[in-house]
C-alpha cells in the first residue's frame, strides 16, 4: 500500500468516525439540563481505533462541522451559539478524550481491560473540562453541576465504555490488516 493510499484511508476513517459521532449524538434521552446521547461511545471508539492523531482530527472535524452550523450536535443542533452554550465544554472535551484514549491505546497494552481504563481517563478529562465550562455558563456550584451533568450519566457511560472497548478490540485488527493489504 502506498503512503498516499494509506493517508487517504486514514482520512476516510476519520471522516467516518466524525459521521458516527454525529449519528450517535442524535440518539438522545432528553433531560432538563443536559441530554443523554451516545456520542461518547463514538468518541471512545474513534480514539481507540484511529489512535491519538487521527482520533484528535476526527473529533476536531466533528466539532468544526457543528460550529459551522451543520446539525451534528444533539437534537440536530449546530452553530457557534450551541457550541458555546452550556454543553459546549463537553463537546470540545470529545477532542481531548479521543486524543487521550488514542495515545494510551497506541503506547500501552491494547486489550479490553486496558482500553476500559484509557476510556475512563478520557471520560474523566471530558467531564472535568465540560463541567467547569457548564459551571461558568450556568453560574452554578460544583455540586449542582455534578448532579446535572455527571452523576446521571455514569451508568450509561460505563456501558458505552465497555461496548466501545469490546468493539475496538474486534475492529482494530481488521482495520490494521486491511491497511497492510
Amino acid at each position: 500500500m502506498t503512503k498516499a493510499h494509506s493517508e487517504t484511508k486514514r482520512i476516510i476513517l476519520g471522516a467516518l468516525f466524525a459521521a458516527l459521532t454525529a449519528v450517535c449524538s442524535q440518539i438522545v434521552i432528553p433531560l432538563p439540563m443536559v441530554p443523554i446521547n451516545l456520542a461518547l461511545f463514538a468518541v471512545h471508539l474513534a480514539g481507540a481505533v484511529l489512535g491519538a492523531r487521527a482520533g484528535f482530527f476526527s473529533m476536531t472535524a466533528y466539532v468544526v462541522l457543528g460550529a459551522l452550523g451543520a446539525p451534528v450536535f444533539s437534537g440536530f443542533m449546530g452553530g457557534l451559539g450551541y457550541l458555546f452554550g452550556k454543553t459546549g465544554g463537553y463537546i470540545i472535551g470529545y477532542i481531548i478524550c479521543a486524543f487521550v484514549v488514542g495515545y494510551f491505546a497506541q503506547k500501552y497494552t491494547f486489550d479490553f481491560k486496558h482500553l476500559c481504563v484509557y476510556m475512563t481517563v478520557g471520560l474523566l478529562l471530558c467531564y472535568i473540562f465540560g463541567t467547569i465550562w457548564f459551571m461558568v455558563i450556568v453560574k452554578c456550584d460544583l455540586a449542582s453541576a455534578l448532579m446535572w451533568c455527571v452523576i446521571p450519566f455514569l451508568p450509561g457511560d460505563a456501558v458505552k465504555i465497555a461496548l466501545a472497548a469490546f468493539l475496538a478490540v474486534k475492529l482494530k485488527p481488521v482495520l490494521s490488516k486491511s491497511q497492510k493489504a
